[in-house]
């Protein structure tokens, strides 16, 4: 068993002058060297350790990803504490000022950026004893010092104790805890998520079930860097491989970053980049905006690309396979004039995507596939560190989360807790050295999720006979009927948003109720688009009745499908749904900082609105409600 010193230090010994870390600096990006990282992290571990920094203490980090971002993690790693990685997503309210007083984080190591948040809170910490600012900045507060401060004191702690260090490093070993991640508060509070160094080695073992990473390649990461899949995926299964990570150019907010990564993907040329299904729409969307740009030709060329990929690649496993080989001359062709041009876009050398974080439908699946950048979907949760199963360029099935990883016990079990056999619905239940060491401070919820040592993950899904998984959405969000019955209501979700060009956001409602309803965010910038050209406005009651007629109809449509895909019970189809007066944002709560929507939280927040669905009035769709709504949502 090993650490992630371990993973480190021999890739340092094998790879020492290949580059680790790109990091944009001034007008161009600047490569670090294994052995560089590696100086620099035994600069800063000998920082913490003169500040008096022992084996088993907490630090938080809360910081854009970038270098000493990763540098900060494995000094912490080096000496045995413990790093409570922070979104930088959280405001100066009381999610932070949760984690920080409930991880006792003595220390916080934090960016120039997110430093206003901090100072805002000080005085509620009751834990923190010193702030390392990791960069230069002028009006350093009381008990703030800046990196290169913490670098002057590493120095003469390393020439006054010069086995400290090593001493330190020798107390490690694969239990000792690498971070206290917390979730995004889909209960009543965060949890903190205890994943031990050998939880992280283990998961990085089975990433590499059914995928190999050369040293040569390259990945931009873009997601959070505080989230255990960008932990795994990109920063230390790259690292193990002695391959490269990029950050992405930080920006004055995380717009202008978002934009920063546009460029960036075209200077570093990346083979391999991490998703989820938010950034994977938004591809999506740029894509087919720069398609229509150039006019009617390109963009029905494009349409009829698609549709014909989409049928020669099938499943991904049968792609090209039988009498479709006869026509590989006629994909060629769409590759070279349409489906290569957008992959320069992504700087050319982009082999596949890497998805996660939640389901990923497999429109978007087939979609990726079909222009020759893959985006093969994973599952996992970050209770597991996080991957479970995975597709890879050998292994594929779209529509699936992949094969199981190696080294991991899986099952499906129904509400008591009782194995299903292969093809059956029920609760993924998973054992291995991946599962995490348990919640901090909650021996409750501990004891809840962990059972005899399988983890429980309350996501619903089946294994097919090739042990391909399929995630199907939350075992424990299930839509309940009035009989008692239960069922998931992800994949109608996910098929009205994709397919109902007018509704941004949707969620279903049915908690033993005689009918299942539904809850509608309009695309406000669709229908704009739409006002604009047809000249309407909104402020007109037949312009609103026909926007009310057109989102009824879209969503008539899903629910009167007679393709597989879309092919649902009836009693789990919305009877009636009501327009909703504002969205599900970060800053309503109702939606994390992965990008999923809070389900209990949506129930509360819009209580009133459901609870007016199941009067007579609500029945209606044309409602005064709904045409209130729809105007004030589109004018605000």
């Amino acid at each position: 068993m090993k650490t992630i010193i371990d993973f480190f230090e021999e890739t340092v010994k094998n790879y020492p002058n290949n580059t680790f870390v790109w990091e944009k600096e001034d007008d161009s990006f600047k490569n670090y060297s294994y052995q560089e990282i590696k100086k620099e992290v035994y600069t800063f571990a000998n920082g913490l350790l003169s500040l008096g920094i022992q084996n088993g203490d907490r630090l938080a980090l809360l910081s854009e990803g970038r270098r000493l971002w990763l540098v900060s993690e494995l000094a912490i790693f080096h000496i045995g504490a413990i790093n409570v990685p922070l979104s930088t997503k959280l405001e100066a309210d009381t999610d932070l000022i949760f984690r920080l007083n409930h991880s006792e984080s003595e220390i916080i190591i934090v960016s120039k950026n997110q430093l206003p948040k901090i100072r805002l809170i000080k005085d509620q910490l009751v834990n923190v004893k010193r702030y390392i600012i990791l960069d230069s900045i002028e009006n350093l507060e009381e008990n703030e010092i800046s990196i290169n401060t913490l670098y002057t004191k590493a120095k003469e702690f390393d020439t006054e104790k010069p086995n400290a260090l090593n001493e330190a490093i020798q107390k490690v070993t694969p239990d000792t805890f690498g971070n206290i991640c917390y979730t995004s508060g889909t209960t009543a509070d965060p949890k903190g998520i205890i994943l031990s160094q050998r939880n992280y080695t283990a998961n990085i073992e089975q990433a590499f079930s059914y995928i190999e990473i050369p040293q040569h390649y390259k990945t931009l990461v873009v997601l959070p860097w505080d989230h255990a899949f960008a932990h795994t995926a990109a920063l230390y299964s790259f690292m193990h491989k002695g391959a490269s990570i990029a950050s992405v150019q930080i920006g004055r907010n995380q717009h202008e970053t978002l934009k920063n990564f546009v460029n960036n993907m075209m200077e570093v040329k990346p083979e391999i980049l991490m998703s989820v299904p938010a950034l994977a729409k938004n591809f999506k969307k740029n894509i087919e905006k720069g398609i229509e740009a150039k006019g009617n030709i390109a963009t029905i060329l494009f349409k009829n690309g698609l549709k014909f990929a989409y049928w020669y690649n099938g499943t991904g496993d049968n792609a090209g396979k039988g009498l479709k080989i006869l026509t590989k001359p006629i994909y060629s062709i769409f590759k070279s004039i349409l489906f290569n041009k957008i992959k320069e876009k992504f700087g050319g050398q982009l082999q596949y995507f890497i998805g996660g974080g939640a389901l990923l439908d497999i429109e978007l699946q087939r979609f990726f596939y079909a222009i020759g950048m893959p985006m093969y979907q994973g599952y996992g949760l970050s209770e597991a560190s996080p991957i479970i199963s995975a597709n890879t360029p050998k292994f594929h099935k779209l529509g699936s989360s992949g094969k199981v990883v190696n080294d991991l016990e899986i099952k499906i079990c129904d509400e008591e807790g009782n194995e299903l056999p292969i093809g059956e619905k029920g609760e993924i239940v998973i054992k291995g050295e991946n599962v995490m060491k348990g919640y901090w401070k909650n021996p409750d919820a501990t004891e809840e999720t962990i059972k005899e040592g399988w983890l429980f993950t309350g996501d619903l899904g089946y294994l097919d006979s090739e042990n391909y998984l399929y995630v199907l959405g939350r075992f424990k969000s299930l839509l309940i009927g009035a009989d008692g019955e239960k069922y998931s209501p992800e994949g109608i979700e996910e098929a009205i948003i994709d397919h109902c060009q007018f509704i941004d956001q949707f969620v279903l409602h049915n908690n033993q109720s005689p009918y299942t309803t539904g809850l509608i965010v309009p695309n406000k910038e669709k229908i704009q688009l739409w006002l604009k050209q047809y000249n309407k406005s909104i402020e007109n009651s037949d312009t609103i009745q026909e926007i009310l007629d057109i989102l009824k109809n879209e969503i008539d449509q899903v629910k009167n499908s007679t393709s597989p895909e879309l092919t649902f019970p009836t009693r789990w189809m919305p009877s009636t749904s009501v327009i909703l007066p504002e969205a599900f944002t970060e800053d309503n709560k109702l939606i994390n900082s992965t990008m999923k929507v809070v389900r209990g939280k949506v129930e509360e927040y819009f209580k009133q609105e459901i609870e007016f669905l199941y009067t007579s009035a609500g029945k209606n769709f044309n409602s005064e409600l709904n045409k209130n709504n729809l105007k004030s949502f589109i004018i605000g």
